[in-house]
């Protein structure tokens, strides 16, 4: 197993919490980070029939039966259980006594917020972060690392990822999606997601993806708002002001996994990567998602956005915080150039805020230009204050 950074602060809200919550995409890892912390504790999976039908039709009593506490995987199966819940851990609440974990968002986190407020703390488990992988497994190239993806089994079992992701999609996305959305044409909703593929990193367009699709646009919000609580992408908000200057404020799409929307893109080798049309907008994709998983690993909130005005001049991420932003450029050529501060010089002279800009590049040596480090996608960090 790689040793995730999320461990740690698992283990923490386990020391102040009565519950600890941990969501995340189906195949993360939440499992088997829960039952390698907890390795005490009793592990009922409620996507077993039995487990869920008791979970179900006699929630009190089961939970007698776990007086200790138990770790409760895919929880979101018996959502009635979690009002029990509750009423078990207000008469106990000893730290850390259930671990919950589940991998629909929409579903789980709706009961969560409403049944456990106060007295859950909750952590996103993504797949595995460049810096945990980087511990076992040695990228010959960026374009390997987009292409392979980032899911635990395919470093843990060695499993070729083209396969991986072909079973994830058929196993997992489109169950759960048919299941969530009753989806009765699957081919039009793979044509769906293999359109969201070839829109990775870029502004998204909901009417024209449904004229592509050929359903409604307000079809093409459900599907896409699934796909976000799921944790497949993610919609990176514009940043804008009261300023006298017009900006984008439509959303940028991305998937959360580079491996994942490359099968979904009919790339299944590394080589065909680097000869992709999308091959900047996959770099770009692997960033943003990195950024995510060092916030989320840490118990960070997302605070992430980009910006752009209507003269094309962006800036690809931006993380705020109290005392400003973090402006950074995300390139994937292997030689800097000035030419990539020129937007991030842009929004210091707009914002009035900026306190780092910084250059994300496809290249392996860290520099600095004019006092602003540029970094080695290898290197790649954001600050978790």
């Amino acid at each position: 197993m790689i040793q995730r950074v999320a461990e740690k602060k698992i283990r923490e809200y386990a020391k102040q919490y009565p519950i600890v919550t941990i969501t995340g995409p189906r195949q993360s890892g939440k499992t088997t980070l829960a039952r390698h912390i907890f390795k005490n504790k009793a592990y009922v999976s409620l996507e077993d029939i039995d487990n869920r039908r008791v979970a179900r039709e006699d929630p009190r009593g089961f939970l007698n039966t776990y007086k200790d506490g138990a770790i409760l995987d895919e929880a979101q199966h018996a959502p009635d259980l979690f009002s029990y819940l509750q009423t078990d851990v207000d008469e106990n609440s000893q730290p850390g006594r259930f671990i919950i974990t589940g991998s629909q968002q929409f579903e789980m986190m709706e009961e969560v917020s409403q049944s456990l407020a106060g007295r859950t703390a909750i952590a996103r488990l993504l797949p595995l972060a460049l810096g945990e992988v980087s511990k076992s497994t040695s990228f010959s190239s960026f374009e390997e690392a987009i292409y392979t993806g980032f899911y635990p089994a395919i470093y843990d079992k060695h499993l070729n990822p083209t396969d991986v992701y072909s079973f994830y999609v058929s196993t997992y996305l489109e169950r759960d999606v048919r299941r969530i959305l009753n989806v009765v044409d699957m081919d039009r909703f793979d044509v769906f997601l293999r359109l969201c593929a070839s829109r990775t990193g870029q502004l998204l367009n909901t009417n024209q993806m449904g004229s592509e699709v050929g359903v409604k646009h307000n079809t093409i919000k459900s599907w896409i708002s699934v796909l976000q609580a799921s944790y497949i992408v993610k919609l990176l908000r514009p940043w804008h002001a009261n300023i006298k200057k017009r900006l984008i404020k439509t959303p940028k799409l991305y998937f959360l996994d580079t491996g994942l929307a490359c099968h979904l893109l009919g790339i299944n080798k590394t080589e065909h990567v680097s000869s992709h049309p999308l091959r900047g907008a996959l770099f770009e994709t692997m960033i943003v998602s990195e950024a995510l998983k060092q916030r989320f690993n840490v118990g960070r909130s997302d605070n992430l956005s980009y910006f752009r005005d209507h003269k094309g001049n962006e800036v690809d991420l931006l993380a705020d915080y109290a005392d400003g932003f973090d402006a950074i450029e995300i390139k994937s050529a292997l030689t800097f150039t000035p030419e990539f501060f020129k937007g991030l010089d842009l929004f210091d002279s707009i914002a009035h805020k900026v306190r780092s800009k910084k250059v994300v590049y496809g290249g392996l040596q860290g520099r600095k230009f004019k006092g602003n480090p540029i970094e080695s996608w290898q290197r790649f960090s954001i600050s978790v204050d």
